[in-house]
């Protein structure tokens, strides 16, 4: 039922916000985000306890406790605007962000290389690929399949309504190789591919050091640069008072040497390490409301 209840929700908010005025929009998922701060649940003291970590802070420091409150404003905000995103408009998106590096992908992309863009959960995402593909780019990612399966297709269709191709991350019986065949081929053509990549915490995941303690980062951008000779690329996103930013970081290099899962762990690394760079810069803009480092998790 809550399954329901949850897609019910998202639902009533793709048909409602759009059509509500923003400035009323903003105030009430501003509230609301306000109001689950201050009931400490269990995502906030989450969100604190990450939050400590960027800034080598205590999760009891006052500053951390301001930080989180700012953190769920501006998670809240990207709901907001990603319920608004087809009412928000191309000029709007094109005019009101900026970019450092952002040519970097159209070079790739016109020379024919392809591009892998890797990408931690911060500020809004969907606006940012919104601003790829007005930028006449339009590239191909994966979403994790939510339940219930309705509620995945919604969030398909509604990306897809914005120019991205969305693959399902793992196939109905599961598996991933049908996406990454599918990646491979894109960037093969020449075509841009985004992963979100900071989390992922199966026996898969590549080990890293991320803020001076291990987690699991995806493979998946490391292994398809090695493969398709496509250039991987971290980017970074982040609110810019009533715009946004996006951060293209340079090109991860390829090493010359080891074999390709030593590869794959010298580039993840590299990109932990501009992950780190964006986020330090803007922690309050980093959505990360689970457990993401391997000490955190439970013993199980």
């Amino acid at each position: 039922m809550s399954d329901r209840l949850v897609a019910w929700a998202y639902h009533l908010g793709w048909v409602l916000v759009p059509k509500l005025p923003e400035r009323l929009v903003a105030w009430a998922f501003r509230f609301i985000a306000d109001a689950l701060w201050r009931r400490r649940g269990r995502s906030v003291l989450r969100l604190e306890s990450n939050l400590a970590r960027v800034t080598g802070k205590d999760a009891g420091d006052p500053s951390v406790r301001d930080l989180s409150r700012a953190g769920l404003r501006s998670y809240f905000r990207y709901w907001m605007e990603a319920l608004r995103l087809p009412v928000i408009g191309k000029e709007r998106i094109l005019t009101g962000t900026r970019d450092i590096g952002g040519q970097q992908i159209f070079d790739a992309v016109d020379s024919g290389r392809g591009i892998v863009l890797a990408l931690p959960h911060m500020g809004n995402w969907d606006l940012a690929g919104a601003w790829l593909v007005h930028k006449g780019y339009p590239f191909t990612t994966v979403m994790e399949r939510l339940k219930p399966e309705s509620l995945f297709d919604r969030f398909v269709a509604f990306r897809e309504s914005l120019g991205m191709e969305v693959l399902p991350l793992t196939a109905k019986g599961g598996g991933t190789a049908h996406a990454f065949g599918v990646l491979a081929r894109r960037l093969r053509s020449g075509k841009a591919v985004c992963l979100p990549a900071e989390r992922d915490l199966t026996e898969r995941g590549v080990q890293v050091d991320f803020f001076g303690a291990a987690t699991r980062m995806v493979a998946g951008p490391a292994l398809l640069s090695l493969q398709t000779g496509a250039p991987l690329h971290p980017a970074g996103i982040w609110f810019d008072g009533d715009g946004w930013f996006i951060k293209i970081h340079p090109e991860i290099p390829i090493p010359a040497e080891g074999s390709r899962q030593e590869k794959i762990a010298v580039m993840t690394q590299a990109m932990a390490r501009a992950f780190e760079e964006s986020i330090a810069e803007h922690p309050e803009d980093w959505h990360m409301l689970q457990r993401i480092w391997l000490d955190d998790l439970d013993p199980r």
